[in-house]
C-alpha cells in the first residue's frame, strides 16, 4: 500500500492509498491513516485541486454532500466493498 504524507499548516499527516480514480478530468484518492487491514475500514476522499503549473499535487478532502456520495459509489463499484466507513 503506498504511503504519502500531506503537509499541513498544523505540521503533516501520513495517509494510505487505498485507491484512486479520475472523474470528468479530476483526480481523487481514497486514503485512510492507517495500513491495518484488520482495522476497520475508514477512509476519507481527497480530490485534486492542483493546477498544471504547481510542482507538486495539491489535495483537499472532499466536503460537498453531493460529490462526496458520487465518489463513493465509484470507489465502492471499483472496490466492490461497501463495509468502508467514510469520514464526512
Amino acid at each position: 500500500m503506498e504511503k504519502i504524507t500531506f503537509e499541513t499548516e498544523d505540521g503533516t499527516l501520513d495517509f494510505f492509498v487505498l485507491s484512486q480514480t479520475r472523474i470528468n478530468g479530476t483526480d481523487y484518492l481514497l486514503v485512510s491513516d492507517t495500513d491495518d487491514d484488520e482495522a476497520e475500514n475508514e477512509a476519507y476522499i481527497l480530490k485534486d485541486v492542483s493546477s498544471e503549473s504547481d510542482t507538486f499535487a495539491e489535495y483537499e478532502f472532499v466536503e460537498n454532500e453531493q460529490e462526496l456520495d458520487a465518489v463513493y459509489k465509484v470507489f465502492v463499484e471499483e472496490l466492490g466493498d461497501e463495509d468502508i466507513d467514510f469520514i464526512r
